[in-house]
């Protein structure tokens, strides 16, 4: 049976409508299209923004605190009992002069002036002079056998003669490498420094050469120090960008409670890393959250809090209210956990309580990490959560280990000033004397030992020397 045939003026308008609806169709499914594309290009966008301000951080000024406050404190000590006892250079253990300060014989008045008592004044100051020695070095052979024999005196650094007779001494050499590899002056800045203060000419060429020579006198220090980083039960570890030869390297630090430790490697991988520490590592590893550490599967990992807590700092400041939420919580969470391993040290909290609240603390970031997000910077949160979830509050479960990685932070500090100031290494052997010479120095400074009179005592020895500061190995 046939459907009844419709008015013409109504089947004219059905066809209006179905096209109408076909059109409005099309155009559904073109907003559809479009808003998926415009996600990915949101998602896309915000990538790029997250990795600039990241960039920005880690090149430009890794280590500010934010904008100054807007009523900031009045700088310099305060006055009053409540700050503390007022402190004074204390008086020098050896005076080298002692020179009078005569009264005058009238006051300004005209009267007599009677002397009455004498008080004693101390000036510390530094002499501008440089020492010229000249060694007369006896030259002979053995009568028996033919062989040349050549003197040596004990202030000697090198039995270069002919075109080498003229050095440059090793204290000059020990303090341009302390104003070069340690305070992160430039080679040229550490040759003007050598010449106003001391009057001593000194080419940048010459400061190179004299330093790869005491990085060669360190080597075997250097390796010793590598052995120790790679033997010891805790490392913080961290990296940082480097140049050699105008190309973009990584400069890694390894820092222990006895040594610290820089290469500069080609990559910022786990490769590299097993060049730092050795690919069968079982310590503590302290870091950033990098992916590479993972891969020393015999290590025990704790990822720092403060990276954490920085970073959901940040998103809070940027999302919005409702997705601000998470990284809001996150933060909280990993503050509460710096706070109890604090109270914990001050014997506040028994080892009973701190089991307890580990495990309430687990819980809450296990619950936050169970649900789905949807904004694209909570979901990258969420997934480096996870994937460090192990990682996150091991330092509770092992008191003394430290939740953050600062010690390593400090540790490069200095190496990022000296980028920033002369840009890095023109060659690889630059690069080998930088990560010698800045390890050896920075560990004088840890162990609160005397690189200078060490480092020149080194220079004056015929042979190789291993340094006190590498300890010895069980």
């Amino acid at each position: 049976m046939q459907a009844p045939r419709l008015p013409q003026s109504q089947q004219e308008r059905l066809e209006q409508l179905e096209k109408e609806n076909r059109q409005l169709q099309r155009q559904v499914e073109q907003g559809r299209f479009k808003n998926k594309r415009l996600k990915k290009r949101l998602e896309r966008l915000e990538q790029d923004l997250e990795k600039a301000r990241r960039a920005i951080h880690r090149q430009a000024a890794p280590f500010s605190k934010g904008e100054p406050k807007a009523e900031p404190k009045t700088p310099g000590r305060k006055s009053g009992r409540d700050f503390g006892a007022p402190s004074f250079r204390p008086v020098p253990q050896r005076v080298d002069e002692v020179l009078a300060a005569p009264l005058s014989g009238r006051c300004s008045c005209g009267g007599t002036v009677q002397v009455k008592r004498t008080e004693p004044q101390y000036q510390e100051d530094i002499v501008r002079r440089t020492v010229v020695r000249r060694f007369d070095i006896e030259v002979g052979y053995c009568q028996s056998c033919g062989a040349r024999a050549q003197g040596r005196h004990p202030l000697q650094t090198s039995d270069g003669l002919g075109a080498a007779k003229v050095q440059v001494g090793p204290e000059a050499l020990v303090m341009g490498a302390q104003l070069n590899k340690q305070m992160g002056l430039s080679l040229g800045h550490t040759a003007r420094v050598l010449q106003s203060g001391y009057g001593l000419e000194f080419s940048r060429g010459g400061i190179y050469k004299a330093l790869a020579r005491l990085a060669g006198k360190t080597e075997p220090t250097y390796q010793g120090l590598l052995a120790t980083a790679r033997k010891s039960n805790v490392n913080w570890v961290d990296e940082t960008g480097w140049r050699v030869g105008g190309h973009s390297q990584w400069l890694w630090v390894a820092e222990s409670d006895l040594v610290t430790v820089y290469r500069i490697l080609p990559g910022r991988g786990s490769e590299q890393l097993k060049q730092m520490l050795g690919a069968d590592y079982d310590g503590w590893l302290v870091h950033d959250g990098l992916r590479c550490y993972s891969s020393l599967g015999k290590a025990h990992h704790q990822t720092c809090l403060t990276h954490l807590i920085r970073r959901c700092q940040e998103m809070v400041e940027r999302a919005t209210r409702a997705a601000a939420q998470f990284p809001r919580q996150v933060q909280t969470l990993l503050q509460q956990a710096l706070l109890l391993d604090h109270r914990y040290a001050s014997q506040e909290v028994t080892p009973h309580g701190l089991a307890v609240a580990t495990g309430r603390l687990e819980a809450a970031m296990d619950r936050l990490l169970d649900k789905a997000y949807h904004t694209a910077s909570n979901q990258r949160l969420a997934k480096h959560l996870r994937q460090q979830r192990e990682y996150l509050f091991t330092f509770l479960y092992c008191p003394g280990l430290e939740g953050t990685n600062c010690r390593a932070e400090r540790a490069i500090r200095p190496a990022v000033i000296a980028r920033k100031v002369w840009g890095g290494n023109r060659t690889w052997n630059g690069a080998n004397v930088q990560q010698i010479l800045m390890s050896v120095l920075r560990t004088f400074h840890q162990q609160g030992k005397d690189a200078f009179a060490s480092l020149v005592k080194l220079l004056r020895l015929p042979g190789h020397k291993l340094l006190e500061i590498v300890p010895a190995l069980a």
